[in-house]
């Protein structure tokens, strides 16, 4: 039921479900090998994963040319965005990074089996060129502080970043702003009260 009422809910075409599913189940197949998901967590996959990142979606309005996911880990929320902009913004292409080689086959495996418009980066986020990303994520990857830090060099000059958070952000944008300018926007999270997406633009060094 979980399942049917996160689909209901996103109100998505019949091939972007079904993708989405695929999805879930190459996580659940992988995850007994590779610690991609907290195994407690793999009965809720599809509201405190799935639904979780989608809610990102929105954002996919602004036709981003390139989205930048970074710590993707698990394809939260990369890959799952990705999927849902094979219909809402084709013309998007997504670039995630995750420094783990078996995660990042994870991810290859994903984005070829899903037929994705989506590259994998297996290196350290501090290595890379500059990608001048018009969106970049990260989800559970580091205080803002250093995500902050890991992003700038990455982001296109109007770019922005959205961090999905928990309950101790104010204490983590109060760190970051020691540290950082920035144009902030704080949006609720659509699956946890007491959650947060943190929007950022204009990130500069203070």
């Amino acid at each position: 039921m979980m399942q049917e009422s996160v689909l209901a809910q996103l109100d998505v075409s019949r091939e972007t479900s079904e993708k989405l599913s695929h999805f879930v189940a190459l996580v659940e197949k992988w995850n007994k090998a590779v610690n991609l998901i907290g195994r407690s967590t793999v009965d809720s996959i599809w509201t405190r994963h799935v639904l979780d990142s989608a809610q990102l979606r929105a954002h996919l309005a602004l036709r981003p040319r390139l989205w930048l996911d970074l710590g993707s880990g698990s394809g939260f929320p990369g890959i799952v965005i990705a999927i849902i902009a094979a219909d809402e913004s084709p013309e998007s292409r997504f670039v995630l990074v995750e420094s783990d080689q078996r995660k990042a086959t994870f991810l290859r495996t994903a984005c070829r089996e899903l037929e994705l418009s989506a590259s994998v980066l297996a290196a350290r986020i501090e290595s890379l060129p500059p990608q001048g990303a018009d969106v970049i994520s990260a989800r559970a990857l580091a205080a803002l502080p250093e995500l902050c830090a890991l992003a700038a060099p990455h982001l296109a000059p109007n770019g922005i970043c959205l961090f999905p958070k928990g309950a101790g952000h104010i204490s983590e944008i109060a760190a970051a702003r020691q540290s950082w300018n920035m144009e902030l926007e704080t949006l609720p999270s659509l699956t946890d009260p007491d959650a947060v997406i943190l929007k950022l633009k204009a990130l500069a060094h203070v």
